[in-house]
């Protein structure tokens, strides 16, 4: 399979993930959508009902909104954003859950980028065990 982020570059990803992290922090949701590529693919490991792969565009948006609406999830803050030739990353920080319960966790999420747009991301969770038992059995 060839790397739809080799083309781009660098620098690509970089603006695109900027981009993004900047739509995320300022909760501008339509900006968030209009970064993910129609062919975009999310991969959400662990054991729960939201795990799996999602392609397609209106696929992960409505698995990311699932997310949102079973964790009640906040970000934080955008730890760091990281871009190198063939792929970039995020790391952000969110409370999920709700009063008492509600957590900080530390979230990872890697991607590739293809005409100027999100086209395939695998989102890595510090703690997979808490995601699972917020998120509920598949």
């Amino acid at each position: 399979m060839s790397d739809p982020a080799a083309a781009g570059g660098e620098d690509e990803v970089r603006r695109v993930l900027e981009a993004y992290a900047a739509a995320w922090k300022s909760g501008d949701l339509a900006a968030i959508a209009a970064l993910y590529h129609d062919d975009f693919t999310l991969h959400y490991g662990g054991a729960n009902a939201l795990s799996g792969v999602h392609a397609g565009k209106v696929a992960a948006l409505a698995v990311l909104a699932d997310f949102s609406r079973r964790t009640g999830r906040r970000l934080l803050d955008i730890v760091d954003v990281m871009a190198g030739p063939r792929r970039g990353a995020i790391v952000a920080r969110e409370r999920l859950g709700l009063g008492d319960a509600a957590v900080e966790v530390e979230r990872l999420l890697v991607y590739t980028v293809a005409d100027g747009l999100l086209r395939e991301c695998w989102v890595y969770d510090a703690d997979q065990a808490l995601i699972d038992r917020l998120i509920g059995p598949a």
